[in-house]
């Protein structure tokens, strides 16, 4: 397995719960989208999984080390593994997509290349083959302002395999976006995903876009889980059980159907 959650639990420090004993494992080269109602848990549990945040107990595994054991140089080692995309993209607006992209070397580098922003030329090349990888290697000295909310997704996904992760955190990352280009951006990961033999976990509200591109779904409501299986297998049921009487469910009901 290449991510394993055992028992993970988070508590807020007002007392809200936010994941309770959340246990699944993912192999290599699966699609799987965390789906569920706002407030289920899911970007805490992303945030977790990258190690943005602890969980109060439990144990998060990636390739076979435990992030939540690991310390400075082996914890750095380990979250080069995982690679994250935003709905927001999190991008430098007025620097170049191409530095943008090379950003995700700074953790690996001395301080002084570092500060003054030498990169050298392999890491240069590996910035434009994967600007060219998501269709932007003509912008690659275009400043990030001047992108659209699609391009700057696909700038976000570059920058996200510059340090070439085993897993790649996908959170929201079709929410800011029209359904066609979002729909285009899914299309990308997925063959990136195919191509790659990369691991991708979606956190998405999308529900469409997640059966369509995604092999296994997980449910979460209230911080745990309560499905976990393949797409096909997802019905009213199902979803009655994952999103119950929040207003999302209604629009999820019609989107299934």
């Amino acid at each position: 397995m290449i991510v394993e959650l055992q028992n993970i639990t988070k508590q807020f420090v007002n007392g809200t719960v936010a994941l309770s004993a959340v246990n699944f494992s993912v192999k290599r080269g699966e699609f799987v989208s965390v789906i569920g109602p706002s407030g289920a848990g899911k970007t805490t549990l992303f945030r977790i999984l990258n190690g943005a945040e602890s969980a109060e107990s439990g144990a998060v595994i990636i390739d076979g080390r435990h992030l939540e054991k690991a310390k400075g140089k082996a914890r750095r080692a380990i979250q080069k593994n995982i690679g994250t995309i935003y709905q927001d993209f999190a991008l430098v607006e007025n620097v170049s997509c191409i530095h943008n992209v090379l950003s995700a070397c700074l953790p690996d580098m001395a301080f002084i290349p570092a500060v003054l922003g030498i990169f050298g030329q392999e890491r240069n090349k590996e910035a434009l083959r994967l600007l060219e990888r998501v269709g932007l290697k003509d912008k690659a000295d275009e400043p990030v302002k001047n992108l659209s909310g699609g391009q700057k997704q696909r700038v976000a996904i570059a920058r996200a395999l510059m340090r070439r992760p085993s897993v790649l955190l996908a959170d929201e990352p079709a929410s800011s976006l029209d359904p066609v280009t979002g729909r285009q951006i899914l299309e990308l990961l997925s063959d990136i995903q195919k191509t790659q033999e990369l691991t991708v976990l979606m956190n998405s509200h999308n529900l469409e876009f997640s059966l369509e591109f995604s092999s296994r779904i997980i449910g979460l409501n209230a911080g745990a889980v309560v499905f976990d299986g393949k797409p096909e297998y997802v019905s009213p049921k199902i979803i009655d059980a994952i999103y119950g009487t929040s207003s999302e469910n209604g629009n999820i009901r019609e989107a299934l159907l």
